[in-house]
């Protein structure tokens, strides 16, 4: 189980150089620069068996939200656990219970699938035999054996996800936290880790407590038990697709998150009118950068979903 209370983290602003203005002169500065307030109020519970999405657009605090969780930055205010280990207190302990998937997944080029993921295990106190087997074990569940034995360099998006994520399992962690990580895969590759995800959190994939963060709805309504909607650094509403829905009046999840995200700005339709209005181009976006989907891209996800 992952609890997550009132997290806060600001950063301060650092300015582009400018002709003249040498690296030194700007690091001196940095305590006098204005502060960026990345996450502001977040809190969420997921638990066991459990898969919850943070969902928000570029920018809402999703990826800070999921490095403080994973012990990379310290958060200024709030408070994280994992399994009931503090996370700032006992950062080891609680990130031995976690599988971290981050946006960049940071492959040994020269290393082989099988190889990135022992050495991983290692990392995590097991014997080469254990991560080995483990590997072997993976790659059936993550449909990869043939991958194993192969340098990970030109490796595809998604032959570079399965082995990253085979990574984060070694050591079959019982909390999987995941940035983004549908980001740059084929509707294959998306299906794929779909559905090793759905199998991970039943009871015979262990019942993991899985925390992933995504800007795309669709990934939220055919994956997720539960969703928390980030927006400017806070998490504004919690509940299932279904609940949310109800809360707004919506029948289009798309509508439904524009108003409980950003509740000034009217629904989806009204923010693509205006976006026509003022610049042709961007009739396929809404005011917050959002992308809306073409009736091809629909007509696409229809055939998908019927495969």
């Amino acid at each position: 189980m992952i609890r997550i209370e009132q997290l806060a983290k600001s950063f301060a602003a650092v300015p582009a150089p400018r002709k003249g203005l040498s690296l030194k002169n700007l690091w001196f500065k940095r305590d006098s620069a204005p502060l960026v307030q990345a996450v502001r109020d977040v809190s969420f519970t997921a638990p066991n068996g459990h898969i919850i999405g943070l969902l928000g657009p570029n920018g809402a605090g999703k990826t800070t939200t999921l490095r403080m969780l994973a012990g990379l930055i310290t958060p200024d205010a709030g408070r994280i656990r994992v399994d009931g280990v503090d996370v700032v207190a006992s950062p080891r302990s609680a990130l031995a219970t976690m599988g971290v998937l981050s946006d960049a997944r940071g492959l040994y080029p020269r290393l082989t699938a099988r190889e990135n993921i022992v050495y991983f295990g290692r990392l995590q106190g097991m014997s080469r035999d254990a991560a080995n087997s483990r590997a072997d074990s993976l790659a059936g569940l993550l449909d990869m054996k043939a991958l194993l034995e192969r340098r990970t360099e030109g490796f595809s998006q998604g032959e570079r996800m399965k082995t990253a994520l085979a990574r984060a399992l070694v050591h079959d962690p019982a909390n999987i936290v995941l940035d983004e990580p549908t980001n740059g895969l084929d509707v294959l590759a998306t299906r794929a880790l779909r559905e090793s995800l759905r199998f991970l959190r039943t009871p015979e994939g262990g019942g993991k407590c899985i925390v992933f963060s995504t800007h795309i709805m669709q990934e939220v309504q055919r994956l997720c038990d539960s969703v928390v909607v980030v927006s400017h650094g806070c998490s504004v509403a919690s509940g299932t697709v279904d609940e949310l829905l109800e809360r707004t009046g919506e029948s289009d999840f798309e509508e439904a998150f524009v108003r409980l995200a950003f509740p000034s700005c009217g629904t989806t339709s009204d923010l693509s009118l205006r976006a026509q209005r003022s610049n042709p181009d961007a009739s396929n976006m809404d005011c917050h950068g959002l992308r809306l989907r073409s009736d091809d891209e629909d007509r696409s996800s229809r055939g998908e979903d019927q495969a």
